[in-house]
């Protein structure tokens, strides 16, 4: 299936299970029954299912044109540059809690937190 096939089988999905989904609410709501719509939205599902997902032929109809292996050897892909990763521009702040009405004990220098801005 080429680019072309695919927007196709896309848009052709779209139409069909909005038609049959207004098929089947309408037809469901003038008959009562919720059974009946149901089924008859599934049988969309099916059909659309069957008309889009296989590669029919009318879904190739405009084909990609390769390049030979022999004018790929006689133009060789331009190699990339590497981009070195940029530094992080965060500010890391040393802060210290304190608690006062705690009885946990925060002033040794194991207990400093850290914080990232920006």
């Amino acid at each position: 299936m080429d680019w072309q096939g695919q927007k196709l089988a896309e848009q052709l999905m779209q139409i069909m299970l909005l038609a049959f989904a207004v098929v089947a609410v309408a037809t469901g709501y003038v008959i009562g029954s919720f059974q009946m719509m149901i089924m008859i939205y599934a049988g969309g599902v099916v059909l659309t299912t069957l008309i889009t997902v296989p590669n029919w032929p009318f879904f190739n109809c405009n084909p990609l044109n390769w390049l030979d292996p022999t004018e790929a050897q006689k133009h060789p892909k331009p190699q990339q540059s590497v981009v070195s990763k940029k530094k992080s521009t965060k500010k890391v702040v040393p802060y210290r809690i304190t608690l006062s009405d705690s009885p946990l004990s925060l002033s040794s220098e194991d207990d400093i937190m850290f914080l990232e801005i920006g």
